[in-house]
């Protein structure tokens, strides 16, 4: 019946991809506030939670960094569709068994579970590529991030009021999430990638240090790969370590932890969707990078900085044009490889996301075990954000040298 509703020949469209992203985001925004409450129930101090929470943190991106370059690759064997739907289901099945868990142990098995089916998100963007004219990419993984950004406002606050009343509920709530995505992708999202621009899966090049390795020789793209991989790994070192870090710091409860990462979301959906273009336009894709590096280190220091919880959020509004850099490089790199290879290069990129995610919160956490004992007005709490400003400048000194180069290279080339 909902087959004959919505019709058999629908155009791929990308307000399916977005709904799904958006669907998929805020389930997962549900437990980011309450994941560390949930640890602490196993634990007997700050130091034994900080500890566990980086060990389940890397375990799920080590299953992530290991599954998403062979999960993106069957993406362009079978298409995007039957992958996305299977990503989302194991979603919604390790949350629920979250929801149940009653030991450490079990906790980190279902984080192996999970993260090993985690490709949602590059096969969205694999997805996106498909249906969208090269020079219109930027713009379109803009909107994915403000899909992501609009998931990040109501599920970080809504999991923060649930999780106030019992840590396990917001669990519930994103599996029951999960499941309205896979029911909304079978029954209305069309697959994109036609049979005819598919590609057979080859183990070889899908193993994720070979498709490292492969992204690194891709034209136009070298040391952008280095850039992408600094980014994110000072963006998971702050994601793996703000909600521990502002209940130490600032004596943050659940509901404040998501209003705050509510706010996050709200202008990652303001710039990304709504000011992705004019800025690109002003700007140029390369500028904007640039900028929007160089306002992530001076934010991230001033995270480490202050003392007072509110001031916080004035950082937060000032770091409007770091959210812009992320889908103007992405659509930089997307243009060096063919329709046919979408799905292993945003999985490759995924993978290098997974790396971050491995070690950002084995490296954050430490950190923050060093320091936890002392006083809030103590500088040295701030260290996990010290060492994000440090990558972030680095990334915009590589992606600097990167584009001159690039500029160098096209002008050499240029007729004369």
């Amino acid at each position: 019946m909902l087959q004959r509703l919505f019709g058999k020949n629908r155009e791929a469209s990308q307000a399916f991809i977005l709904v799904t992203v958006f669907l998929d985001v805020l389930g997962i925004g549900l437990i980011v506030p309450v994941l560390p409450s949930l640890i602490g129930q196993f634990t007997h101090s700050p130091d034994e939670q900080a500890r566990w929470y980086g060990l389940l943190s890397a375990t799920y991106g080590t299953m992530q960094f290991f599954c998403t370059p062979l999960l993106g690759a069957l993406s362009d064997r079978f298409g995007r569709r039957p992958v996305l739907l299977m990503s989302i289901f194991g979603l919604g099945c390790s949350l629920f068994v979250h929801a149940t868990t009653t030991s450490l142990i079990s906790l980190l098995l279902i984080r192996i579970i999970s993260g090993g089916t985690a490709a949602s998100f590059s096969v969205a963007s694999a997805y996106m590529a498909d249906i969208t004219a090269p020079e219109d990419r930027a713009r379109a993984f803009g909107m994915i991030g403000a899909a992501f950004g609009l998931g990040f406002i109501f599920g970080p606050v809504l999991g923060g009021v649930l999780g106030d009343q019992n840590v396990r509920i917001p669990f519930y709530a994103a599996g029951g999430l999960a499941v309205l995505n896979w029911l909304y992708g079978y029954f209305v999202l069309p697959e994109s990638l036609p049979k005819d621009r598919r590609s057979p899966v080859s183990l070889r090049r899908a193993n994720p240090f070979a498709a490292l390795a492969n992204l690194t020789k891709l034209r136009g793209v070298g040391l952008l790969v280095v850039v992408y991989g600094l980014a994110v790994f000072a963006q998971w070192t702050m994601h793996s370590t703000w909600v521990l870090y502002t209940q130490f710091r600032f004596h943050w409860s659940v509901t404040q932890n998501g209003i705050a990462l509510g706010l996050v979301g709200i202008l990652s959906a303001v710039v990304q969707g709504g000011l992705q273009g004019r800025l690109i336009a002003r700007f140029g894709e390369r500028r904007l990078v640039l900028i929007g590096f160089a306002s992530a280190a001076c934010a991230y220091a001033l995270y480490g900085l202050v003392t007072v919880g509110w001031l916080l959020y004035v950082v937060m509004i000032g770091n409007l044009m770091a959210y812009a850099a992320g889908p103007a490089m992405q659509s930089i790199i997307s243009r060096a490889v063919s329709p046919r290879e979408q799905g292993l290069m945003q999985g490759s990129l995924n993978s290098i996301t997974s790396v971050a995610i491995i070690f950002s919160p084995l490296v954050g956490t430490a950190m923050l075990v060093r320091v936890a004992h002392l006083p809030p007005q103590d500088w040295r709490l701030g260290g996990t954000f010290f060492l994000c400003a440090v990558l972030s400048f680095l990334a915009f000194v590589f992606a600097a040298l990167h584009f001159r180069h690039s500029s160098l290279v096209e002008g050499k080339a240029a007729p004369e």
